[in-house]
């Protein structure tokens, strides 16, 4: 997921989404619940933030099909996401505390970051465990050892994206003082980066690092290579509003759940090709390959040797 206290769901969309679906704390709120709610009594307004970052992402993918497939207006919910600006990821706790949204997904350094800072926001679900962000470099960049004395554009230093390639780099022989850096947030802005050449190589995640491995770029390697079990984002709320707001989080945490079920599903998986392509711009291969673990990881292997 994305930063308090945390809870988990598995590998790249493609077991990112086949994940533990990411909702250990969403069930012992349901089932402290008692009775199901009563969904048809009313429609209760909840807005979930979205960094801008990772709107055209695949981390959307659970929170669009819950809206599109009206998983969240099946529970009761008048369901809006909100993309706060500054949309940095970064800034996604600051949404929670000026009122610009109710819920927001956030990377985990950052929740343990406005923590320590006295925020009293804190993680309800997870939504994200191992995601693959591969390390793409411009083509004539052959081996990790080429990235001595580049320019790599990296994120925010304190986010689970640098921890995590860097670590990377280490195991490869690539120590933080071979390389400059450039702090670059959001897998798009990275991505022009490379495609103009101003950087040598960035981490990307999906699909942007398959269409970068399409268009010639290369795969050096992935961050679960480095991080085998790491947890990336959650869902996340201002305590002093998920206690008044008990019934609402429920009402969320059973819709979230829903889509990560849907998605799952084998019989879905039309409709959920036809939702990765129409909300992030992404070629039906290439929406087709994020969903296919063992095809997307073959050919980032392929590329490595």
């Amino acid at each position: 997921m994305p930063p308090s206290r945390v809870i988990p769901a598995q590998s790249g969309i493609q077991a990112i989404l086949i994940s533990r679906y990411a909702l250990v704390c969403a069930l012992v709120l349901i089932l402290g619940a008692g009775n199901r709610v009563d969904v048809a009594a009313q429609t209760i307004p909840l807005r979930y933030g979205q960094a801008i970052s990772a709107a055209k992402s695949i981390f959307s993918l659970p929170i669009f099909v819950g809206e599109r497939e009206g998983l969240f207006r099946r529970e009761g919910l008048n369901f809006k996401i909100i993309i706060p600006i500054p949309g940095g990821s970064d800034k996604m706790i600051d949404a929670l505390h000026d009122d610009t949204v109710d819920i927001t997904h956030v990377a985990v350094p950052f929740l343990i970051r406005a923590a320590l800072n006295g925020s009293d926001a804190v993680a309800i679900a997870a939504e994200f465990t191992n995601p693959i962000y591969s390390l793409v470099a411009k083509p004539e960049i052959k081996s990790f050892a080429n990235l001595k004395g580049k320019l790599l554009g990296l994120a925010d230093e304190a986010g689970t994206i640098t921890i995590s390639t860097r670590k990377l780099l280490a195991m490869h022989g690539v120590s933080a003082g071979d390389f400059r850096v450039k702090t670059i947030e959001g897998t798009p802005t990275r991505w022009n980066c490379l495609k103009r050449g101003d950087c040598d190589a960035v981490p990307l995640g999906q699909p942007q690092d398959l269409i970068a491995q399409k268009e010639g770029f290369r795969v050096l390697g992935v961050s679960n290579d480095a991080v085998p079990d790491f947890l990336y984002t959650v869902s996340a709320v201002r305590k002093s509003w998920a206690e008044k707001n008990r019934d609402t989080v429920v009402r969320y945490l059973r819709g979230l759940s829903a889509a990560f079920k849907f998605i799952r599903d084998p019989a879905n998986r039309k409709a959920v090709v036809k939702t990765i392509v129409e909300t992030s711009d992404t070629p039906a291969d290439i929406a087709q390959q994020t969903l296919a673990p063992e095809e997307s990881l073959t050919l980032a292997d392929k590329d490595r040797q």
